[in-house]
């Protein structure tokens, strides 16, 4: 009888062993996009990502739509997701409410800003736009906002008190720069030298660049504070061992085509202290909420 005992417990252990082990291997976790509203541009957009991200896993994911940065955050507190991808910018905020964690940097080529003059304005540093007019992109954008303000503060001018700015989309901004409208534009570099790579009219040497950051620190997958260690490290860990297929799903649509020829590399939360010093110098020492929002 003692044998018959002995084998029943064995069985009943091993049946709870892996009924344990399935329901490890059973975890779903939600994913948010913090530039991508709607459920059916995730699926179109982000869609070969996450089935890149399950194959590399084994785990399933979720998307989970937000409608703003500030959406996202709360979704992150609340623990109703858990994985967000996301911009450097909205990285530090968020950090900031919820403790949310950078997980994998996506390494984008070419991600710096730059600020952009007339060659005949006689503007031929930073220092020569002290109180003129400089026009910049979206309020609270990393590339066309926050880092110009901070190449001109590295170079003397307080992009609050020194300049006389304004916010608008780029192709606005090149136009009032080509008419005499605007001094300078603080821009995204690439992303003017395509809308300057498009101009027919006049001749290339006609704009110049008089000052660039350095590449930027990297957009992100991030995970919530409330997912564990081990969770996060075998997430991350499996998207670094399977980066082409991941790399791949993210740039199968145009929409990501600024990440092609990216990188995957594991990052930490230091490398977002040159962003929190941004939006020092752009007036919002806190960082603690949205600009813009």
């Amino acid at each position: 009888m003692e044998a018959v005992m002995k084998f029943e417990s064995l069985i009943l252990g091993l049946g709870l062993a892996t009924a344990s082990a399935l329901g490890a291997a059973a975890e779903t976790w939600n994913l948010a996009v913090t530039d991508v509203e709607g459920m059916e541009r995730l699926q179109t957009e982000w869609g070969p990502f996450k089935e890149a991200l399950e194959s590399a896993t084994g785990e399933t994911f979720e998307f989970f739509p937000v409608n703003s940065r500030t959406a996202a955050a709360e979704a992150l507190r609340g623990e109703t997701v858990d994985f967000v991808v996301s911009g450097p910018a909205e990285y530090v905020v968020i950090n900031k409410l919820t403790e949310a964690r950078p997980l994998i940097g996506l390494g984008r080529p070419d991600y710096h800003c730059a600020i952009i003059v007339r060659s005949d304005s006689g503007i031929n540093v930073p220092a020569d736009l002290k109180g003129k007019k400089v026009a910049f992109g979206d309020i609270g954008s990393t590339s066309n906002m926050l880092c110009p303000m901070q190449v001109l503060a590295d170079h003397g001018i307080d992009p609050v008190n020194d300049i006389e700015k304004t916010h608008t989309s780029r192709n606005i901004a090149h136009e009032a720069l080509k008419a005499g409208d605007v001094d300078a534009i603080g821009s995204n570099a690439g992303s003017w030298l395509n809308v300057r790579n498009a101009e027919t009219d006049l001749p290339y040497g006609f704009f110049k660049m008089i000052a660039r950051s350095g590449d930027l620190p990297n957009d992100m997958i991030m995970v919530g504070a409330h997912v564990p260690e081990e969770a996060a490290t075998m997430v991350r860990d499996a998207i670094l061992e399977n980066k082409q297929e991941i790399i791949a799903g993210i740039t199968a649509h145009a929409e990501n085509d600024k990440y092609v020829g990216m990188d995957l590399v594991a990052i930490e939360d230091d490398a977002y202290d040159y962003v929190r010093a941004m939006y020092a110098n752009a007036g919002y020492p806190q960082f603690d909420r949205f600009i813009g929002d």
